[in-house]
């Protein structure tokens, strides 16, 4: 590894499982410590809790326990982060819920408070309370907010879910021009098609687009890790309010 991240501290929200899991391994192998926060100590998939296998490997983690909808519970995810390390650099806001395909004459008021209390809600308030302790540190900080493909177009009976990521996409660029002048960096990813355990366990998602995108395969967590490596790195210092489309081409002509 390269050592891009070399002392900085990174707080990784659903870093447990999935693409969080693959950005917090990603981050501690290029020199980050990293808190992992998540609603679950155990990764979704089969393995070693990702706090503990990035100790295995020689780095320095943190697991605290986080619902991001609750506002108290990112705050004390934060507040541990600084008193454990000393510092936020980079905040990752990944955690997110797919609800499966539901046609907006479906919704009702709970689906709907349930979805943008994590998706959208934990994405404000974790740039909030990272921007607390980004705007007094000497070299501000980066944000990484994990948008989607569906936050910039549309999908057939997913109107919630593209309505929370259309947020965090938007939210992006907002908070990009806001926090620049404190030094703070925003940007936001969007994945497409992802192999997780959230995408996989779906039989309305898995594979079924596969044979529409250009490079003829669903997308790797790692695919999406190297592309928040880069956001939060050095080397995106002149990026901000970008949001970065990773999805193998498959929104290419929309």
């Amino acid at each position: 590894m390269t050592e891009r991240l070399e002392g900085a501290v990174a707080l990784v929200t659903g870093g447990s499982s999935g693409n969080g899991r693959e950005i917090a391994l990603t981050f501690a192998d290029e020199g980050a410590r990293v808190t992992v926060a998540d609603v679950r100590e155990e990764p979704r998939e089969d393995g070693t809790p990702t706090h503990e296998l990035i100790e295995q490997r020689g780095g320095e983690a943190l697991f605290v326990e986080t619902d991001v909808s609750d506002v108290d519970a990112l705050q004390n995810a934060v507040d541990e982060t600084v008193e454990t390390f000393g510092a936020l650099d980079v905040m990752v806001n990944n955690a997110g819920v797919f609800p499966g395909m539901q046609p907006v004459t479906d919704v009702d008021e709970e689906d709907y408070d349930t979805l943008m209390d994590i998706n959208l809600k934990g994405v404000l308030f974790g740039s909030k309370l990272a921007a607390e302790v980004m705007r007094e540190q000497e070299d501000g900080g980066a944000i990484v907010n994990l948008s989607s493909i569906a936050g910039l177009n549309g999908f057939d009976d997913s109107s919630l879910y593209c309505a929370s990521k259309g947020g965090v996409a938007n939210l992006t660029r907002e908070l990009a021009m806001e926090l620049g002048p404190d030094g703070i960096r925003v940007n936001a990813i969007n994945p497409g098609v992802i192999e997780t355990a959230m995408t996989t366990e779906d039989e309305e998602v898995a594979g079924t687009m596969t044979g529409t995108i250009p490079l003829q395969r669903d997308g790797l967590p790692e695919d999406v890790a190297d592309v928040a490596l880069f956001l939060a790195s050095d080397e995106a210092s002149y990026v901000t309010g970008h949001n970065l489309v990773v999805d193998g081409g498959l929104t290419a002509s929309a």
